[in-house]
């Protein structure tokens, strides 16, 4: 049976399945024909689920409201953006018909147009849903093997002083604020974005981060330097609940199209907002500052994370190099002593 609710433009149907249950949905079209063949579909469904036993067929779709829905992670809305990027790839198929010659188009098609790690960034989400539908849900039987592009090694890419401060001069105000914050504390975009007047202690010119903000999941102490006090300063009155905000309201993403042009007029290329905190890494090394103090600042999990800079300040192994000076110089006068005696003695 079909039917139409009173301010609604959609046909609904009605049925009772072989259990006896009234099934009622909408079927999101406007078009009766299409409407029916969607309620004989649904209806020929439960017949195979429960009286053939069959496992119900789920759509991608119906996995990526699950995700969205029950999934807790805080990269959530870039998950959002990647299955915008997919929809058009597996909008409408059944996920046991998904299979690994599938994802290989969409490898394909996305190596054209961006790195090797945004493509297994994508991939790897894919994975986790098909694998979760697989062994949680119990939707589908097999996830299908996913292959990822060999990436290289993670860059380190910094730019100078002088380069922040060209690029400054190019941003609007409320970016040259938020770039100059994160210069001076090394914080993630979101941790810099999401900051709020509770999270600031003047007095003690400390900020901090949530665990449940944090990357690591541990809570973070941030000590602001002279240039951080400054530009947290700059921010008072503009905003109730955040430090950083553009016409009266929080800043939700800083690297957008403004961060984008400014780059462009300031002559920098490949640089994107994620390299401020290598760069703050970088300086920070660069100007004498112990690895494992880099790291507590920095917040990272591991030591590991903070090797990654250790090339960009060989200098302060001289000391130890030079240890060994000495013998090295003494085993070398050792060997030319040696030679012109033997020298001598085969004259003899």
């Amino acid at each position: 049976m079909l039917f139409k609710r009173k301010n609604s433009q959609y046909w609904w149907y009605k049925f009772t399945d072989p259990n006896g249950n009234t099934v009622r949905q909408s079927a999101k079209t406007t078009d009766k024909r299409k409407a029916q063949e969607l309620a004989d579909k649904h209806k020929a469904q439960l017949w195979d689920q429960i009286k053939l036993g069959h496992k119900p067929q789920y759509l991608w779709e119906d996995a990526v409201v699950k995700w969205i829905n029950e999934v807790e992670k805080k990269s959530i809305k870039d998950d959002i953006s990647m299955f915008r990027y997919l929809d058009p790839f597996l909008s409408g198929m059944p996920l046991d018909k998904i299979t690994r010659d599938q994802v290989e188009k969409i490898i394909k098609q996305k190596s054209k147009e961006s790195s090797p790690g945004r493509v297994n960034r994508i991939t790897a989400l894919i994975r986790a849903v098909l694998r979760k539908a697989e062994r949680e849900w119990g939707w589908i039987d097999k996830a299908p093997a996913i292959r990822r592009l060999k990436e290289s090694d993670k860059r380190i890419r910094w730019i100078t002083k002088t380069e922040a401060e060209r690029l400054c001069k190019e941003l609007p105000p409320h970016l040259d604020a938020m770039v100059r914050f994160s210069l001076a504390t090394g914080l993630r975009e979101s941790n810099v974005t999401g900051l709020e007047w509770s999270q600031v202690d003047m007095q003690r010119k400390v900020t901090w981060v949530h665990p449940d903000q944090a990357k690591a999941k541990k809570a973070i102490g941030i000590p602001l330097n002279t240039e951080a006090i400054a530009v947290i300063r700059g921010q008072i009155g503009q905003h109730d609940s955040h430090v950083f905000s553009f016409k009266g309201k929080p800043v939700k993403k800083a690297g957008g199209a403004a961060w984008k042009k400014a780059l462009n007029r300031a002559g920098i290329e490949d640089f994107r907002w994620h390299d401020l905190r290598h760069t703050w890494a970088s300086w920070h090394v660069q100007s004498g500052t112990p690895l494992n103090i880099l790291q507590e600042l920095g917040g990272w999990n591991s030591y590991e994370m903070v090797l990654r800079y250790a090339h960009l300040a060989p200098e302060h192994l001289a000391e130890y190099a030079a240890n060994i000076s000495g013998s090295t110089g003494h085993i070398l006068e050792h060997t030319k002593t040696t030679g012109i005696k033997k020298a001598v003695s085969n004259e003899r």
